[in-house]
């Protein structure tokens, strides 16, 4: 088996021997190691690596990688996003963040992850992704998000409004700070802090969440994924922000939108003992109220 290793940087040094622990697992098992050249880099003097090759990113991964591995919490994961792309490769990823929606393998349960990995005891995941297109191709080919596309007034701007239309139809103009288009899967991120719904990954919807609106009758509202949205921004300000994922772009002019589903999914590993309901609970503190017990 090929597993293909990523990570950032690490602020935090008592994560060194978490990842030591990580390579020795996967050595145990004997599997090909390739590190991204990025991790590869930061663990020079800290980590030894010296038995993994690096991995080429200039080639494609598909039949050359079997599966994803992210060191750190759901934005390492999101990273991941732009490189598996459509290639269908499987991937699983190691908190050491907080929540870990995305990265679900608790620090502690690392080797036991790591046996399930490599005799294949798991199940695979598929997530749905968003594409946002404009004339201007403001993110190139990385124009997708596996969680959220977020359009966003600069912190020293007026109110910015958007102009909603569904399938051709007007829905509604937000006024506010914003507004998020979310997945399923980012359902549990950004929009959940601005009181978006918790969708299932097999509802085939998508939310849209309003941030800040400046209307007591807006709400956030589910739509079926089949749904092409055009949004059209109109601001007072000088730029605001368009953001896919983690990747964010500033712009400056008045810009039309286009956001509809990806023809291409992404693969998370699931472990057998999880379930997306049991990662709920457990990161939501769902059942925790004292008269349960």
């Amino acid at each position: 088996m090929k597993i293909a290793v990523y990570g950032r940087q690490f602020n935090d040094p008592s994560v060194f021997p978490y990842i030591r622990q990580v390579f020795d697992s996967l050595a145990q098992h004997k599997v090909d190691i390739y590190v991204h050249p990025i991790l590869s880099e930061y663990l020079q003097g800290n980590v030894d690596i010296s038995a993994c090759a690096t991995l080429n990113c200039d080639e494609p991964i598909k039949n050359n990688v079997d599966v994803f591995l992210t060191l750190g919490g759901d934005g390492t994961l999101l990273d991941m996003v732009t490189l598996v792309r459509d290639s269908g490769v499987p991937v699983i990823g190691i908190n050491f963040g907080r929540l870990g929606f995305l990265a679900s393998i608790n620090k502690s349960d690392i080797a036991a992850a790591i046996h399930a990995v490599v005799n294949k005891e798991f199940t695979l995941d598929s997530r749905e992704l968003l594409v946002i297109d404009s004339e201007q191709k403001l993110f190139g080919d990385n124009n997708f998000a596996l969680n959220d596309v977020t359009i966003h007034k600069r912190d020293d701007s007026a109110m910015i409004t958007t102009h909603v239309a569904m399938d051709g139809e007007f829905l509604n103009s937000y006024w506010g700070d914003g507004i998020i288009i979310s997945t399923p899967t980012g359902s549990t991120a950004y929009s959940l802090s601005c009181n978006g719904p918790i969708i299932f990954p097999q509802s085939n919807s998508i939310a849209l969440t309003p941030v800040a609106p400046h209307n007591l009758n807006v709400r956030p509202v589910v739509l079926p994924d089949t749904t092409t949205l055009t949004l059209d921004i109109d601001y007072r300000g000088n730029n605001y922000i368009v953001s896919c994922d983690s990747r964010t772009v500033i712009v400056d002019k008045p810009m039309q939108f286009k956001v509809y589903k990806a023809g291409f999914k992404l693969n998370l590993v699931r472990l057998n003992n999880e379930s997306y309901l049991s990662t709920l609970r457990k990161k939501l503190l769902w059942g925790l109220d004292a008269r349960n017990y």
